[in-house]
């Protein structure tokens, strides 16, 4: 293992590591594989005889419990490669109850981070459970699972951001399921206290700029 990179010094020695006691993870898609495999099992697709099923019908995740070494050859990898790979295990999609914990309820969840923005702002910031459903079915339809959730809810606070907090008055922002399917405008909380403060402060404003002018 080159220790400083091995583009920018391609001179360096090598430094070498026992992999005995190392734990390698290697994930992926492997989209293609389920065909491999339906080929081996033996099911005909083709002539009179074939079993012909629907989209909905077929559950891949059956069909990548049969997988061989042999199947992921045939897909491309090498056999040195697939042989440190012991184990195969298949993970299911990730489904709506589980995408709406990752944006709710990690320490730095995106709903979190941008709670905390607004915060800043003297303006508190809350999303429907409506709102949440609706992000999270934006993401299983684009078929983006987790990676996605960031830019639909970018795409949707963009305008926000912006608008919100440089309203004194606004004391609360509620992001509904309209906001996120119809881009509708969030429902917003305004601090009545806040403007008598302020139309207050203007009248006592304009007062002693009277009364200096009088003077004068």
């Amino acid at each position: 293992m080159p220790p400083q990179g091995g583009r920018k010094h391609p001179h360096q020695e090598l430094i070498q590591i026992n992999t005995e006691n190392i734990l390698f993870i290697c994930g992926g898609a492997f989209e293609g594989l389920d065909k491999i495999i339906d080929e081996r099992t033996g099911k005909k697709s083709i002539g009179f005889s074939a079993e012909v099923k629907s989209t909905k019908e077929i559950d891949k995740y059956k069909i990548y419990e049969q997988l061989l070494p042999q199947d992921l050859l045939r897909f491309g990898l090498i056999p040195e490669f697939v042989g440190r790979l012991p184990i195969v295990a298949t993970l299911r999609e990730l489904d709506k109850e589980a995408l709406i914990d990752i944006v709710t309820k990690p320490k730095n969840a995106i709903v979190k981070q941008y709670k905390k923005l607004f915060k800043l702002d003297n303006v508190e910031l809350e999303f429907e459970q409506g709102a949440l459903e609706a992000i999270v079915e934006k993401a299983i339809e684009r078929k983006t699972g987790a990676r996605g959730l960031r830019s639909i809810i970018e795409e949707i606070m963009r305008d926000i951001m912006f608008e919100i907090p440089s309203n004194p008055l606004i004391e609360k922002c509620i992001v509904t399921k309209e906001t996120v399917t119809s881009k509708e405008a969030p429902k917003i909380v305004i601090n009545t206290k806040k403007e008598q403060k302020n139309m207050k402060q203007k009248q006592e404003r304009k007062s002693t700029n009277a009364n200096n002018i009088e003077t004068a």
